[in-house]
């Protein structure tokens, strides 16, 4: 179907079901996409679609929403594509921010604490689920491995930080495209480049309001608010988050917890825990992470008020830039096809965020199973450790049975979530 024939009411309406039902992460949020935009309505065919996808993965941030971003764009140029973006997160942040009101005012309430217990083991089986799904994906070769251990002893070990990881992977990839089989196709034709007015005027103007909201922020409260600490920590994250949410996600709660101070090490589950329950994208954890940010650094002000501001302030910059990149880059998007080391980047990116996320899915675990952990400092290393004789086997018993309910049963997230939301009470109450 051209294009030009599809009524832009009607793809409205796909863009607000789509932001409504995209639950699952972003293999079920780019199915759901798939289901509706090129079988349902066949406004793509399946080429076109995928050749899209290939280029978000290419990018920072989260790839479902920038598909979303593209294929709007892609159907009705930049009001598309802003209309598709904005109701992928609508939702999702409406949610979550509701669900943080509630947490912050009902969090000592016992039927909450089950709640999040159970929501905890719930997590850890689903990036386990991720850590299995993307290795059977990205790990088959020798190089692909040792990029994979490589980062996760990086990240765990010595604590070198997340950006470094994946660039450095990055690096090593296009350096040695031939060791990372990238495909490539000398006699390949590339296509035509699409053009939609206003395209690089709307990408201009998302990066003034980006770069511009930092400048602002800093003027009028300088370095050490919170305001900027959250402008500047999460417009870092949002040009480094190669690999998805799970990758960058102990990156955020290492930062969050140990150097900012804006949160414990078990509230970060608990925001996962409430992101997986939400449509869009999961990194809308981040909006969690800077409600709880502005809650706790709230000064003179009221901590309710500063934490919303906080939370909407945090979503402004984590996804301003996404719309930058699709904008920016789209309408030349396919001559990427020819460029045989930038693929072999990808591939050795991915392969590093496979020890990324088993650094994340440890992290987690240790926290959540155990109640003490101490940290080993020695030169060149810092070691988290768990006390062993502070094991707690309720959680134990739950992660176990999430885990069963994933990886055997293979069940879906709303399912796992239920079951152990409830097992997560009735341990509270009895």
């Amino acid at each position: 179907m051209s294009t030009s024939a599809i009524p832009f009411r009607e793809a409205l309406a796909i863009w607000w079901r789509i932001g409504v039902l995209s639950f699952g992460g972003p293999a079920g949020q780019i199915a759901l996409m798939h289901r509706l935009i090129v079988e349902e309505k066949k406004w793509l065919d399946e080429s076109r679609f995928l050749h899209a996808l290939n280029y978000c993965m290419l990018l920072p941030g989260p790839e479902a929403q920038q598909l979303a971003t593209y294929v709007g764009w892609l159907l009705h140029g930049v009001k598309g594509g802003l209309v598709a973006g904005v109701l992928f997160i609508l939702p999702g942040a409406a949610m979550i921010l509701a669900l943080s009101y509630a947490y912050v005012l009902l969090g000592d309430v016992t039927l909450v604490e089950g709640l999040l217990f159970g929501l905890k083991a719930a997590v850890l089986a689903i990036v386990a689920q991720a850590l299995v799904r993307l290795s059977q994906k990205a790990l088959k070769s020798v190089a692909a491995g040792l990029l994979a251990l490589g980062g996760f002893l990086a990240l765990f070990v010595f604590s070198v930080p997340f950006p470094l990881v994946v660039l450095g992977a990055g690096l090593i990839g296009w350096l040695f495209a031939d060791v990372f089989n990238a495909k490539h196709n000398a006699n390949e034709v590339i296509p035509e480049v699409v053009v939609r007015p206003g395209t690089k005027r709307a990408a201009l103007i998302c990066a003034g309001l980006w770069l511009g909201t930092i400048a602002v922020l800093f003027m009028l409260f300088g370095g050490d608010s919170v305001w900027t600490q959250i402008s500047l920590f999460f417009s870092k994250l949002a040009v480094v988050t190669f690999g998805g949410a799970y990758a960058v996600l102990a990156y955020v709660a290492q930062q969050a917890v140990e150097v900012y101070g804006w949160m414990q090490p078990g509230e970060m589950l608990d925001g996962l825990g409430l992101a997986e329950t939400t449509p869009g994208p999961l990194i809308l954890v981040t909006q969690f992470v800077g409600f709880l940010a502005g809650f706790r650094e709230a000064g003179a002000l009221s901590p309710l008020l500063t934490a919303t501001f906080a939370a909407l302030l945090t979503t402004w910059i984590t996804f301003l830039p996404c719309f930058v990149w699709i904008f920016a880059g789209a309408p030349y998007v396919e001559k990427l096809r020819g460029q045989r080391r930038l693929a072999a980047a990808l591939s050795a990116v991915t392969a590093a965020v496979v020890g990324v996320i088993a650094n994340l899915a440890l992290w987690f675990a240790l926290n959540y199973l155990f109640v003490e952990q101490q940290r080993i400092e020695l030169p060149a290393i810092s070691l988290l450790l768990p006390d062993i004789t502070s094991v707690s086997w309720l959680a134990v018993l739950l992660t176990a049975l999430a885990l069963l309910i994933t990886l055997v049963f293979k069940w879906g997230v709303f399912r796992l979530l239920g079951v152990m939301a409830l097992g997560g009470v009735l341990i509270q109450l009895f």
